[in-house]
């Protein structure tokens, strides 16, 4: 059976610009995604709020997942704060099969995202999540929670996120998309 690692971000002291933080709202999304995944036969598990980012990794290091799926929010830095746009979906360099997958997630949020030329890949060998598991993986930076439009838009569209999500992981596992 298909299976995901769902890893919302952990970023607690990570604050949007009109409050609340990415890891509370990054668990909302991964919260969209269950009802989908399930409906759509695909099984998952997820970390906790409670781990630290090693745990996380080695939770979905000891499971046999065919995607791992890093879901967070991005901002900009001091210099260019709240100035800055858009969806990067991120994925190991020398992964076939990350890069695949955050092609199809990158294509289909296009969808969804209201700057549709603003939603890239980026291969990078830097973050955890992609160099330390052993799934293929993904981290999407959904939008910019230091740009108001962008946190805005992230927190009123958790269900598309979800289901755009959702969309994009049946699509890379070959599984039939079952709507809600």
């Amino acid at each position: 059976m298909p299976s995901v690692f769902l890893s919302p971000s952990l970023q607690e002291w990570n604050p949007y610009i009109n409050g609340g933080n990415e890891e509370y709202f990054m668990n909302l999304v991964a919260d969209a995604i269950e009802p989908y995944l399930t409906a759509s036969g695909i099984t998952f598990a997820r970390n906790t709020p409670t781990q630290k980012l090693s745990e996380a990794i080695a939770q979905s290091n000891a499971g046999n997942y065919d995607l791992h799926l890093a879901i967070h929010s991005n901002a900009a830095g001091a210099a260019n704060s709240g100035n800055v746009r858009g969806t990067e979906v991120y994925y190991y360099p020398t992964s076939a099969k990350g890069k695949r997958a955050a092609e199809i997630i990158a294509e289909n949020y296009r969808d969804i995202y209201p700057l549709p030329d603003r939603v890239r890949t980026v291969a990078s060998s830097s973050l955890a999540e992609l160099k330390r598991t052993k799934a293929p993986a993904v981290l999407i930076e959904t939008a910019y929670h230091d740009n108001l439009a962008d946190a805005e838009w992230i927190q009123e569209n958790i269900g598309a996120i979800g289901r755009n999500l959702a969309q994009s992981i049946a699509q890379f596992l070959n599984v039939p998309f079952v709507d809600l």
